[in-house]
């Protein structure tokens, strides 16, 4: 049960960097300083994995891999692993609240890889110890990487047959031609883990703990599909029979096509979950608590024929309910979960919430139709779930109040008596900060007053999304007093 309290919703991408693209490193730091000071207990973050298509965290290349994008060049620097020298003159991008992710991957692979040439004998033994310690899944995912980079960033199944299917004289045919391209992408996760480790005790030593975010499916193109193609609803060929989305509803009305393959539950069910718990069990190392991520689909999900142009045709499927959570506790312990269960929800997706005890969610955004009575609204609260003024998918606050229609900001205004000198987003944030809910989290975007222009995703498009980054000017430490202020005025 997580004491009253609240923390700030942030991506690492979105942390100020001179090169490019928020890392590990220093300013990390100093966002847990700001916290502090801030007197929140909590960071939340997304996936932290390495994103894949369309640059989403939520599409990534394994689940278990950290995004070398993230590792911090200045700290590699003091390392010895590289030189000032090589760090001038490199063109990350040059807008401040962007991240240009073309422009980072062409230009800092090549400056880790520079590393693993000095590093992979500096550091022979703690790479191996680390290998040992991952051995679950590090070296498909280092196979994977170095196959995909050698069929030209192709997804692995458009790969030749042999290593499509993991036949072993294929497999270890590429093993060795590709030994040290694959000793390199293992070298990167040595690095990372070891720079989220030591941001994460950083945070623990001031007693803020990391929420993490688990996505309930992995990508198809990504080293988990290809390692364990066995427990996915895919065909004799290694392609998906149907995908991940979510039925039509009131915000779309064809309804969401994510494109994620399903997993085959009676097959992991007879393999006591083992995949699962391998998982759980790796983002416990990396997070102090757990948000599942459409905890819905774990009663039932949305099963949608491949090849279909929208989620219009899926169906409802049985997932493994209390049957993975009780596997879970047996082999793990307690884990401390956050379920994220907003959409359609039906007695039986409550009932499992209920049933598991984990938090819920409920998110001040969704709150504001005047003509229902919403489990969104304040007053509707209960103590174990965790309140937002909106999450990583929902407009700002203040590009909320621009766009929502005229009658439910009207609703919101008389509600939370919302007024321009104190500033909309503020009434949103005491709104939730005043909540029973035990926990309140609010994105910086909603701290700093941000319209439209500062929303990290808007689900079902790409091109612009997950590039939003905060300018180092702009974590004062009167922001820092002022969040401070509300959050000792309520007990948080």
């Amino acid at each position: 049960m997580i004491n009253r309290s609240s923390g700030i919703l942030m991506h690492i991408t979105s942390l100020p960097s001179p090169y490019g693209i928020g890392s590990l490193g220093r300013e990390a730091c100093e966002f847990v300083d700001f916290l502090e000071a801030a007197g929140q207990k909590f960071w939340q973050v997304l996936p932290i994995t390495m994103a894949g298509y369309g640059d989403s965290p939520y599409q990534s290349l394994s689940t278990f891999a950290g995004n070398p994008l993230f590792i911090d060049l200045k700290l590699l620097e003091e390392e010895g692993l590289l030189t000032e020298q090589d760090l001038e003159g490199i063109d990350f991008g040059n807008n401040e609240e962007k991240v240009d992710y073309n422009k980072v991957f062409a230009n800092k692979l090549p400056l880790l890889k520079k590393t693993f040439l000095k590093g992979k004998e500096k550091y022979k033994e703690e790479i191996e110890d680390f290998r040992q310690n991952h051995r679950e899944w590090i070296e498909d995912y280092g196979l994977y990487m170095a196959l995909k980079f050698h069929f030209d960033l192709k997804p692995w199944y458009q790969w030749e047959e042999g290593i499509k299917l993991r036949k072993s004289d294929a497999v270890n045919k590429y093993k060795e031609k590709l030994e040290k391209e694959i000793n390199y992408w293992i070298f990167l996760q040595f690095l990372f883990y070891r720079q989220w480790g030591a941001l994460k005790e950083y945070a623990n030593k001031k007693k803020i703990k990391i929420i993490g975010d688990l996505p309930i499916y992995v990508a198809e193109d990504s080293a988990d599909t290809w390692g364990n193609s066995e427990i996915f609803l895919l065909d004799t060929n290694k392609r998906p029979l149907k995908v991940a989305g979510c039925p039509p509803d009131a915000f779309s009305k064809t309804g969401q096509l994510w494109g994620n393959p399903l997993y085959r539950w009676e097959v992991l069910e007879k393999k006591n979950y083992d995949w699962w718990i391998k998982r759980i069990a790796g983002s416990r190392k990396l997070y102090d608590v757990i948000r599942i991520d459409h905890f819905r689909g774990l009663e039932s999900f949305w099963a949608v024929p491949y090849g279909a142009k929208t989620a219009e045709a899926g169906v409802w499927m049985k997932g493994p309910g209390m049957k993975l959570f009780h596997v879970i506790k047996d082999q793990l312990g307690k884990v401390d979960f956050i379920a994220e269960d907003l959409g359609f929800l039906t007695p039986e997706v409550i009932t499992l919430r209920e049933e598991s005890g984990y938090p819920g969610m409920k998110v001040l955004q969704f709150a504001f139709s005047p003509n229902e009575e919403s489990i969104y609204l304040p007053h509707n609260h209960i103590r174990n779930c965790v309140v937002y003024t909106g999450t990583h998918d929902n407009d700002t606050v203040m590009g909320w109040i621009q766009k929502e229609p005229e009658a439910n900001v009207a609703f919101a205004q008389k509600y939370l008596k919302l007024d321009e000198e104190e500033g909309c987003h503020w009434g949103f944030i005491r709104g939730v900060w005043s909540s029973v809910a035990n926990l309140a989290i609010a994105p910086l975007q909603d701290f700093i007053g941000l319209g439209s222009g500062g929303r990290m995703n808007t689900p079902s498009t790409i091109g612009d999304n997950w590039r939003w980054r905060v300018r180092k000017e702009t974590l004062t430490k009167g922001l820092a007093k002022k969040i401070y202020e509300i959050t000792k005025l309520y007990s948080r």
